[in-house]
């Protein structure tokens, strides 16, 4: 009994923390709307409908015995009927106050959480200040300590100082679809995926009986061609026993005839025969495909509806970046309004679980590198508050569209191109061939950054990167564009569901192979007389530009099977687009399309390049499913780095690089000296500024590593003397200290620093990871 007992509260308690998760995504979300709601009936309602979500939470909180949970919306309540009574106004301070309320039931809600009292100390803070504040205004405005929301996607910038109270950010959606909370049942993703895999699974049987039906249909064609044989010799047998005896004696005549009728009256006989294995033949075909189509019928039926299960509305994944916009916005001292379009359109789950940090990454630019500084935008005649918009539409019926634009500052394409030069990405003669759009692509790839200073926040160059990988893996695209002083938009096109699609079968060498249609352009058979080898790569025409043509097999490094399809006798090829990008591939046959289903490698087989998964096809075979990124890199390969010229008699390998430590903690210079030593840098330590530079000046260093606050002349000061010092201005400074406001990050960059390191979220490897992208 006890046993039931426990499973039955266990299973209560599951529910509902689903239920509470419900309750504090619409108060976060109801708090955000009301921030930004002029006073009025609409700001009386939402105050009405977050107090209700208060209530419920706390109700649900007292049936699992939930104090800690219950006691704060207890709290919460006495706020919010404070606010109902316009006994309370609504300021910065009550609502960043109910913020923290919210993010400290959630992390009391998280699974980690438990029944442990490690939060009781805050919680017993929290509500004394709540009750505090139900009985009057608050004192003067505090920043909010960031949320495990804002810690989750944005941990960089959790330690981050006050900002300004001017400096807010509102979000905007668009009014919200019909619910259809009435019309639903919660399921475990868990059962929810396993059905989805059985669904899926379904595919190979349909494929199979389409494939028997096939093969019923060829032998039915082999037995009309033997009845047609046999009508065709049998006139001849019957002229041959009409015919007069030739000579010979005349019993033998005799027996040739006899054998002759014979044969014909097996003839005659099988005839019976043959028609009835035609007969039952043909009710077999019939049969075979009419099952096939039913069969198709009820997996197709079966998988659209099990996909359906799957789909959520993007405003799912959208929910959390409104609060994050906040957030991060007032951190950087900025204004910024998010305004988000279509977020009813459903996609599958698995997407949106995938691009929830990709598309963080695209946000967290648009507000740290597109939108600027209030008083900035005023200096060129733009409103002092940013906006970021992001539009989701469905451009088929196997795709939708991310569309996100800023009105910020835009790409500076010449920043692009200096850093994607110091990279060792393009040389300096490709860099003054690059076109505006073609720089501002160079953005996608790793390490490129305009930012001006390395933090915890940006300036790795790589959250661009990470977000075209990730697209990419999805089966999608991405598309950039920029103005400067005009915004940026990124544009990202991504299937609805994963697993199944269509894919294109050819034959390369003596393997069949898929290759997604969703990044096929055109099937197109090329002439011997429109291949030109331009820089040492065929090419052909296609709608005016002259388009990369490469063997499918020579980029997998499988042999060709033969000479079919050689340039004279016109080769039959497939081109893939990616962006901007299109390659055509010479195969030796296209067999055909059809809807495949995608099945990883195993756990053996991560990370396979060109390859992204299995398919079985309708005769069992089992062929490589082709990864299109992977495939466009192998075919256009680019040219091996670049890199500077050793003199002679040199050994750039093992030359150690030195590096300058300024630190006035014995104990924090000692740990920094270890760390960069066992890294295999020369190490030589100064104790403040003053000591530093008389040290440059006597001898050779590559990098500095600074602390800020130190006597007689501190970090800061310390870099703006080397950059005014011709000698030293191009040297890499690294600021590692305490002070880790927004001001003191931007005095970093005011005066030159490199990066801007904070010791409370210091890691070693982070460390090291910046000094190889500076030396």
């Amino acid at each position: 009994m006890i046993k039931k007992n426990d499973e039955f509260l266990k299973k209560l308690f599951a529910t509902f923390r689903v239920e509470a998760d419900e309750h504090l995504k619409a108060m976060s979300a109801g708090l955000i709307e009301l921030e930004k709601t002029p006073a009025g009936v609409r700001q009386t309602e939402l105050v009405e409908k977050i107090f209700r979500e208060a209530h419920s939470l706390k109700g649900a909180a007292r049936a699992v015995n939930l104090t800690e949970t219950e006691t704060v919306c207890h709290s919460l309540e006495s706020v919010f009927s404070g606010l109902k009574g316009s006994r309370l106004a609504i300021s910065p301070p009550l609502l960043d106050l109910l913020h923290q309320a919210i993010d400290a039931v959630g992390r009391l809600l998280a699974p980690h959480a438990g029944a442990s009292n490690a939060y009781q100390p805050s919680i017993v803070e929290l509500t004394r200040r709540l009750d505090g504040a139900s009985k009057g205004p608050l004192p003067d405005p505090e920043m909010p300590a960031l949320g495990p929301l804002a810690q989750e996607v944005a941990p960089a910038y959790s330690s981050a100082a006050t900002a300004e109270p001017a400096a807010t950010a509102t979000a905007h959606t668009a009014p919200p679809s019909l619910s259809l909370a009435s019309e639903t049942v919660r399921v475990s993703t868990a059962k929810l995926d396993a059905v989805m895999r059985q669904a899926e699974e379904l595919l190979s049987p349909r494929l199979a009986s389409g494939q028997r039906a096939s093969e019923l249909r060829e032998t039915t064609a082999v037995l009309a061609t033997w009845k047609k044989e046999r009508a065709r010799i049998q006139p001849a047998l019957r002229l041959i026993d009409r015919s007069p005896a030739r000579g010979g004696k005349a019993n033998g005549v005799v027996r040739e005839s006899q054998e002759l009728t014979k044969l014909l009256e097996y003839l005659d006989g099988e005839s019976l025969h043959m028609k009835t294995l035609e007969d039952r033949l043909a009710s077999l075909a019939h049969s075979a495909e009419h099952d096939q189509r039913t069969l198709a019928g009820m997996t197709d039926n079966l998988l659209h509806d099990v996909k359906e299960m799957h789909l959520l509305p993007f405003s799912s994944l959208l929910e959390v970046f409104p609060r994050f916009t906040r957030e991060f916005a007032r951190d950087q001292a900025k204004e910024v309004e998010l305004v988000i379009q279509g977020g009813e359109i459903e996609v599958d789950r698995r997407i949106l679980e995938e691009m929830k940090g990709p598309l963080i990454h695209v946000l967290r630019n648009c507000i740290d590198h597109g939108i600027e500084k209030p008083a900035v935008r005023e200096q060129k005649h733009k409103p002092p508050r940013g906006t970021i918009t992001i539009t989701i539409s469905q451009r088929d019926s196997g795709k939708v569209e991310i569309l996100v634009i800023d009105d910020g500052a835009g790409i500076d394409a010449a920043k692009v191109k200096s850093a994607a030069r110091k990279l060792g990405i393009v040389s300096a003669e490709e860099v003054d061939k690059l076109g505006e759009q073609d720089a501002i692509a160079l953005t996608f790839r790793s390490g490129v950054s305009t930012s001006p200073i390395i933090t915890e926040v940006s300036g790795r160059g790589l959250g661009l990167a990470i977000v075209r990988e990730k697209v990419e893996r999805l089966g999608g695209t991405l598309s950039l564009e920029s103005r400067h002083d005009g915004g940026t938009s990124l544009r990202i096109l991504l299937p609805l569901t994963l697993a199944t699609y269509r894919g294109i079968l050819v034959r390369a060498g003596d393997h069949v192979l898929v290759i997604p249609a969703i990044a096929v352009e055109r099937v197109t058979r090329v002439a011997g007389e429109d291949i030109r080898t331009v820089e040492n790569r065929e090419t052909i025409p296609l709608d005016g530009q002259a388009v990369s043509l490469a063997w499918l097999s020579d980029v997998l490094d499988m042999p060709r099977k033969n000479a079919a399809g050689e340039p004279g006798a016109g080769a039959q090829a497939v081109v893939l687009g990616l962006g901007s990008v299109r390659v055509a591939f010479r195969v030796e046959e296209i067999l055909g399309e059809q809807e495949v289903l995608v099945k990883a490698l195993g756990p053996q087989l991560v990370r396979v390049r060109n390859v992204a998964g299995a398919s079985v096809l309708g005769t069992g075979q089992v062929v490589p499913v082709l990864n299109v990124p992977d495939l466009m890199k192998s075919a256009v390969k680019p040219m091996a780095p670049r890199l500077a010229p050793v003199a002679a008699g040199k050994s750039a390998a093992t030359k150690k690089q030195s590096i300058l430590v300024v630190e006035d903690s014995i104990t924090s210079r000692a740990l920094l000296k270890n760390i960069l030593e066992s890294a295999g840098y020369n190490i030589t330590t100064a104790v403040d500024g003053i000591d530093a530079y008389t040290t440059l000046k006597t001898g050779t260093f590559d990098l500095i590593v600074s602390d800020v606050e130190m006597p007689r002349m501190d970090g800061f000061d310390l870099t703006a003397k080397l950059r005014s010092d011709k000698q030293f201005t191009q040297m890499p400074i690294v600021l590692v200290t305490a002070l880790e406001s927004r001001e003191h990050r931007e005095r970093g960059i005011d005066v030159g620093a490199n990066a801007y390191i904070v010791k409370s979220s210091f890691d070693q490897s982070n460390l090291l990871e910046i000094i190889r992208r500076l030396i």
